[in-house]
């Protein structure tokens, strides 16, 4: 084989040199256009020869293209505290390139190729087997891990694609003051709201203490159809969800809280009171203090006349 082809690299150089001299050359050796017999007994062009030789060659794999990142994909993530987060890095055309993440504000090495490379191992590559996707997964995620991460390629020059994560701190938030004074018999409704973190703001739960409130069915006895306890949850700009107690008991007293499962909970002290609520009983006695005291004052100015009527 490596004599065929020396022979058929001489073979060139005489046809060229001989085109030359003939003059059927117009100075680039593309435009030649002298036959001959070639390779496999074929006839060829001198193009086609060198185009043949140069794949009989050494050189005749073709040069794959540089990687490059796949831009569509999200590179500002919103997260809670607690829930795990994702950022997608794509890279088409890898080849024998390796895919790093990179803490940015302390230029700490995460991952190389699928290893972990910290001590943290809330930090994960996934990459399924053959695809493009390098995805770092950030378990249990902390304010502190809000920042600057960069998915690189070990190209020369490096290659990198920087993503933002936000973890945010989701609170759940009781409407009104945190101690509802309630009287026996009335109704009382607690909404609970949360309004931060991302788009999945997952369910929330409502206890009195330490037992879980359920909505149930009115029971036989009572005269309304309504539930006795109903919880309502609507997802508009948030999470909103209500507790409505009617005909409220004393046995009702307690702490209740709302608790999410993507956010902080909130809780409210009810006290179920017999007789008038107590705001209202101190709001009574400020109207009749200004009434004693002019009972008061009457009473002294009466006997202070009576006094002087006497005098005289």
């Amino acid at each position: 084989m490596e004599s065929t082809k020396a022979a058929l690299y001489v073979l060139l150089l005489v046809a060229l040199s001989l085109s030359v001299l003939q003059g059927e050359s117009t100075g680039d050796s593309r435009n030649i256009k002298k036959r001959s017999e070639g390779i496999h007994g074929k006839p060829f062009t001198l193009v086609g020869a060198v185009k043949a030789y140069t794949e009989e060659s050494e050189i005749d794999s073709s040069i794959s293209g540089l990687p490059y990142f796949e831009f569509n994909v999200p590179r500002n993530v919103t997260t809670t505290v607690g829930q795990t987060a994702f950022l997608h890095c794509r890279v088409q055309q890898l080849g024998d390139k390796a895919v790093s993440w990179i803490r940015k504000r302390d230029l700490h090495i995460l991952t190389a190729g699928i290893l972990t490379y910290t001590s943290d191992q809330r930090f994960q590559v996934i990459r399924p087997d053959k695809s493009d996707n390098w995805t770092l997964q950030i378990k249990f995620p902390q304010l502190r891990d809000s920042g600057i991460y960069e998915c690189q390629v070990n190209t020369e020059p490096k290659m990198s694609l920087a993503y933002r994560l936000n973890v945010v701190e989701a609170r759940a938030r009781i409407l009104g003051p945190g101690d509802l004074h309630v009287k026996a018999g009335s109704s009382v409704t607690i909404t609970c709201t949360i309004n931060q973190g991302p788009h999945d703001l997952g369910t929330i739960s409502w206890y009195r203490d330490t037992e879980i409130l359920k909505s149930n069915s009115p029971t036989s006895n009572e005269a309304d159809s309504i539930p006795r306890l109903s919880i309502e949850n609507n997802w508009v700009d948030g999470l909103t969800s209500r507790l409505h107690i009617s005909n409220v008991r004393l046995s009702d007293s307690g702490n209740y809280s709302c608790v999410p499962t993507l956010a902080t909970p909130a809780s409210v002290n009810i006290h179920v009171i017999n007789g008038e609520h107590p705001a209202a009983m101190q709001h009574g006695n400020k109207n009749t203090a200004p009434l004693s005291l002019s009972l008061h004052c009457a009473l002294v100015y009466s006997f202070t006349i009576f006094i002087i009527k006497h005098i005289r």
